[in-house]
């Protein structure tokens, strides 16, 4: 008896998506199958770096042989099924969601600024007309607007309860500084016994601000820029501070630099950012930013002068002292708050210039 090779290999996996049937991966949900056929399923408390939650109930959908709809970010993708995502029922419930959601907070629409996902609250809402208004009441949240931390703004009276920032502390930056507090009508993002964030393990990340969808936890940087009148606009680059090469978006007001936002996309950090990548920007433009050379005169002041003067003197300095000690004698530490391009010429200076490995950077720390 002869053996049919193709009788050892396990049929593929199956789903019909909105009438499309497709192959997935064991241990996928319905929510990543759905995502890569391009199917736009509602979320708030959906972070892809995350543990998926299942608290916003919006990603639920409809699967053949089951009474009631199924969070989709949730449930695992099984052999046969079969799913809808946005049928007339699934897409008024989530209207009705959304209405509640929006009916304590005490307002939709917030400054871009305020963090990189902060516009998907509204951006759902406009797209379920769900304006409505009819089910305003009490607000839920009390903003700590007391914290005097000078970098993140803890405005909980946005806040939907859908613990992606608690999450995100815990699980992507492992650092717990935040928890939920209370319950129902009543819960609220905390610190350990309601400290300030400067009392808190907090590291200013700024992890909790760019995941949160509503702009209940903001940039206050950032923030101090909201009323200059020009577009924002975003342009990519890497972050200069260590040798980790973060990707990185710039945002721009006219020729200002008014924030920071970690790209989701970057290779090297994922959406991840340091308290220097995230808000160390200021020197950029820092009124105190030397603007011309300075040299030191007899008396121990410093003078302006011009380039040429500078460099002429900075060379018969270098010169001299290789001709009195040596070339071992010359050291160069470049900034991390220069371009890439700027440090690498520096070693190349210290190294092809004066034949030695006396060099080093101080994003190495």
């Amino acid at each position: 008896m002869i053996n049919d090779p193709s009788s050892n290999i396990a049929s593929a996996l199956s789903i019909t998506v909105d009438g499309k049937a497709t192959t997935f991966t064991e241990g996928e949900t319905i929510y990543q199958v759905a995502t890569r056929l391009q199917k736009d399923i509602p979320t708030l408390c959906y972070d892809d770096r995350l543990e998926a939650f299942g608290g916003c109930r919006l990603c639920v959908v409809e699967v053949e042989g089951i009474r009631n709809p199924v969070a989709s970010c949730t449930t695992k993708a099984a052999d046969g099924m079969i799913v809808k995502t946005a049928p007339p029922k699934i897409e008024k419930m989530r209207k009705t969601l959304l209405e509640m959601v929006a009916s304590e907070n005490r307002e939709i629409d917030v400054d871009p600024l305020r963090g990189l996902a902060s516009q998907e609250f509204a951006t759902l809402i406009n797209r379920y007309d769900a304006r409505s208004g009819r089910f305003n009441g009490a607000k839920s949240g009390t903003s700590n607007l007391k914290d005097l931390n000078p970098f993140i703004l803890r405005d909980y009276e946005q806040c939907i309860s859908c613990y992606r920032c608690v999450r995100v502390c815990a699980e992507q930056e492992g650092d717990y500084a935040i928890t939920v507090a209370n319950r129902g009508f009543h819960t609220q993002i905390s610190t350990e016994f309601n400290n300030d964030l400067r009392d808190s393990d907090c590291t200013f990340c700024g992890q909790c601000i760019q995941t949160c969808p509503t702009g209940a936890l903001a940039d206050k940087k950032a923030l101090r820029s909201e009323e200059l009148p020009e577009p924002i606009k975003k342009t990519r680059t890497v972050c200069p501070y260590c040798a980790v090469g973060c990707s990185i978006d710039l945002m721009t007001k006219g020729d200002k630099i008014v924030g920071a936002q970690p790209a989701m996309d970057g290779p090297a950090n994922k959406g991840a950012l340091c308290i220097k990548g995230q808000f160390t920007y200021d020197f950029i433009q820092h009124e105190d930013r030397l603007q011309k050379p300075l040299m030191k005169q007899p008396d121990g002041t410093f003078k302006e002068v011009d380039w040429n003067t500078a460099l002429d003197a900075a060379a018969k300095g270098f010169a001299d002292a290789r001709a009195k000690y040596g070339r071992h004698s010359i050291f160069g530490i470049a900034s991390g708050r220069a371009p890439h391009e700027a440090a690498y010429t520096m070693q190349k200076f210290i190294r092809a210039g004066f034949g030695t490995h006396h060099i080093d950077n101080c994003s190495r720390a």
